[in-house]
């Protein structure tokens, strides 16, 4: 049989777990009530002078800091993203998806996590989300390709697309905060409850979605994420009335 690689053996493994299954059976058969004849014997303590414990678990939000504040550029912050091992997220993940269109543009959208296109892609807002994305910027007279950049907070896909954790957000949060700081927008627009969670410590998107407020002391708009759209149509109607919301600020500033 050829050998398989590690994203291989991830998405058959993946597809194992949405056929249903739940756990993985031996070669050999196991019989969990056998009771073994004695008891293992305790090990005696050892004597003499006993080695050093190992140090405290490292701040890795305080590294993730460090390693954020000395990009003086956004190459260089995603080379310091690339570099940054402590996020145990990129061990699953095809690629890092830091960014899309156009740096320095007015108008920056924070999306949430990649999802597998976005992984294959290594690119943020592709697929049948990125589509839906684009006929909205379109509708107001913006896109990537001129006047809008685009980025997630996760750099890195999720196993099986789970939520992200709050360990993770804050990890990620340094880099995401120099993000916005080396971009420079004149506004943000925040896709969904992760982002809000990221920047505003806050969730429920219904509630937050159509009211400007501040993230990293830039004008901040939360939105439905166009994936949500996808799934739920009838909130187009809000996702409309927040579109020339953003129009109107970008207008008026």
């Amino acid at each position: 049989m050829e050998s398989m690689d590690y994203h291989q053996a991830a998405e058959l493994l993946a597809w194992q777990v949405e056929l249903g299954a739940t756990e993985a059976i031996c070669d050999t058969p196991v019989n969990r009530y056998e009771v073994p004849a004695s008891q293992p014997k305790a090990k005696a303590a050892a004597k003499g002078p006993q080695p050093m414990r190992p140090s405290a678990e490292p701040d890795l939000v305080a590294l993730a800091q460090r390693a954020a504040a000395g990009a003086q550029s956004l190459e260089e912050l995603q080379a310091a993203l690339q570099a940054f091992e402590h996020c145990d997220l990129r061990k699953g993940a095809r690629s890092m998806v830091f960014s899309d269109g156009v740096p320095g543009a007015p108008v920056m959208i924070l999306g949430e996590v990649p999802d597998r296109e976005e992984d294959r892609a290594g690119k943020p807002f592709v697929g049948r989300t990125g589509q839906m994305l684009d006929r909205m910027l379109a509708a107001i007279d913006m896109g990537r390709d001129r006047n809008v950049y685009l980025s997630n907070i996760l750099p890195w896909r999720t196993p099986q697309n789970r939520d992200p954790k709050p360990d993770e957000i804050a990890m990620m949060r340094p880099f995401v905060q120099r993000h916005i700081a080396l971009a420079k927008p004149k506004v943000l627009v925040l896709f969904g409850n992760w982002s809000c969670q990221s920047l505003l410590e806050k969730r429920s998107i219904m509630r937050l979605r159509g009211t400007w407020t501040k993230a990293t002391e830039v004008d901040c708009l939360p939105m439905v994420h166009p994936a949500q759209l996808l799934r739920n149509p009838a909130a187009k109607r809000e996702a409309w009335a927040d579109l020339l919301s953003l129009q109107a600020r970008l207008r008026d500033g």
